[in-house]
């Protein structure tokens, strides 16, 4: 593992470091800040997946988390979004390829060979993490943004007891409805579709659902919110009766303005969690 950067922020240390992942057979890069706490022995971890076209980067740098996250001694990894390099398949299209791993294993060519992000953010940074750094691997949550989103909750559903809670900004709710998701999952997954429903918020809820608590913030103005699908979700969570708590923000859109406006509020939920 190599350092790239560490900068003194909110009294603990945000860093950015690379390392050779075997999921993903490429140099993968991460953020990951530490609280003043992890000085003095292990912290729990918050752990936020990013959206399409975003590198670990536009989180660490946009969505104000660190302060608060501070305050509540807690920890935040910032993944990447995909396998990169120049070996790694691409696809001209911003909603595909580098940029756009979905948060899936990919079983298709040109994309099998790296775009593995599940194993990534399931398995192989974890252990990373754990091995690496003062983080609890026993106190875990995830959050994330847009495809983000979508994978925090796809991963918190399919992994029963990993975390204590969930959050997503905007997320993809419906991705076996939507053009972002259907597109992908035919690219990455096959034309069988029963292998996308693992890879569905909305479907996940309904048959599992989540043992913790759930929250879900979309804004009423986001320009992408019939590519979203929230209602799917909304629906899913009712007739379920699943412990959560879904909003509609009136008059935000989908930008890193909507995401670092309810921050301090996703931080605080999930601290609630994982210092209980």
């Amino acid at each position: 593992m190599e350092t790239l950067s560490e900068n003194t922020c909110f009294g603990g240390v945000q860093g950015v470091y690379s390392h050779a992942s075997t999921a993903c057979a490429c140099d993968m890069t991460f953020g990951l800040f530490l609280p003043p706490e992890a000085n003095g022995g292990k912290v729990p971890v918050l752990w936020y997946l990013s959206g399409l076209t975003c590198t670990h980067e536009n989180a660490m740098t946009k969505a104000a988390a660190q302060g608060w996250a501070a305050e509540h001694g807690i920890a935040l990894v910032f993944p990447d979004t995909s396998p990169r390099g120049d070996d790694v398949a691409d696809h001209d299209d911003f909603d595909m390829g580098k940029g756009a791993g979905f948060y899936v294993n990919a079983t298709q060519d040109p994309w099998k060979p790296h775009f593995n992000m599940w194993d990534y953010i399931a398995d192989e940074l974890p252990a990373l993490l754990a091995d690496k750094f003062a983080i609890d691997a026993d106190r875990q949550a995830i959050t994330g943004h847009s495809m983000g989103g979508h994978g925090a909750l796809t991963l918190a559903m399919n992994l029963p007891g990993r975390y204590r809670s969930v959050s997503a900004f905007s997320p993809i709710c419906n991705p076996t409805g939507s053009d972002w998701g259907r597109k992908q999952f035919a690219g990455y997954l096959g034309d069988d579709e029963t292998k996308w429903a693992k890879h569905d918020a909305s479907l996940l809820m309904q048959e599992k659902g989540f043992d913790g608590p759930v929250l879900i913030d979309t804004g009423t103005d986001d320009q992408f919110i019939d590519l979203l699908r929230p209602e799917t979700l909304a629906n899913a969570i009712a007739k379920r009766r699943q412990q959560a708590t879904f909003r509609m923000q009136p008059g935000y859109d989908h930008s890193y303005f909507f995401v670092s406006t309810f921050m301090e509020e996703h931080i605080a939920f999930h601290a609630e969690a994982l210092w209980a």
